[in-house]
């Protein structure tokens, strides 16, 4: 990927990844706003030309099969614009997900908010071609790490549908608490709940 400009950023070091990484404010590269890296992954603000990538994760009903199925295509448009709204407004969001190496668009990651930022809750989706690689661990350590720059948020919760082992492995390894089950209305079923206070 090449740099076409940069804004000057803080940094922080990290020591779950053993690098430095964007925290706090973001810098421009090739026109992506970006708001964290990692050793392998970029989150940037979503804009509208990541729509057509998205169709490989929130538009497939084999990813989507524990979130409610897949999104109609022609929604995405729209779920990517609030995303995009929801940073500008909040200073926080879901963050498309680039791998470096590819410099391809694998997934979302990032926080959905229903009314303060106080409390937050962690989302993650990605492509198939990218499962079983680390990236999901990695970009919800990132999240968190952009949770706790952020000043505002004091307690960060995520739940998974209960056959979904492995996204509830990542929420334990990432260091959530497990509370308990917690019936949810969107799903119409109890779940695992996980909640980390910042």
């Amino acid at each position: 990927m090449l740099v076409n400009s940069i804004i000057f950023i803080y940094t922080s070091y990290d020591n779950d990844i053993g690098q430095w990484c964007a925290v706090g404010q973001s810098k421009v590269v090739n026109q992506m706003k970006i708001i964290y890296e990692t050793e392998r992954l970029i989150l940037k603000v979503f804009q509208t030309e990541d729509v057509d990538d998205t169709k490989s994760f929130w538009g497939s009903e084999e990813v989507m099969t524990y979130c409610l199925g897949a999104i109609p295509h022609e929604s995405l448009t729209k779920v990517v614009a609030s995303y995009a709204n929801c940073h500008v407004e909040k200073g926080l969001s879901v963050y498309a997900v680039i791998d470096k190496q590819s410099g391809k668009l694998i997934g979302a990651a990032g926080f959905n908010i229903t009314t303060s930022t106080e409390t937050v809750e962690l989302i993650y989706h990605f492509a198939k071609e990218s499962w079983g690689k680390g990236f999901a661990t990695e970009a919800a350590t990132a999240c968190v790490n952009i949770a706790k720059a952020n000043g505002d948020v004091k307690m960060i919760y995520a739940s998974a549908a209960p056959i979904n082992a492995k996204s509830l492995t990542i929420l334990e390894k990432v260091g959530f608490d497990y509370q308990g089950m917690k019936w949810f209305d969107d799903t119409k079923q109890e779940e695992p709940y996980y909640v980390m206070v910042i």
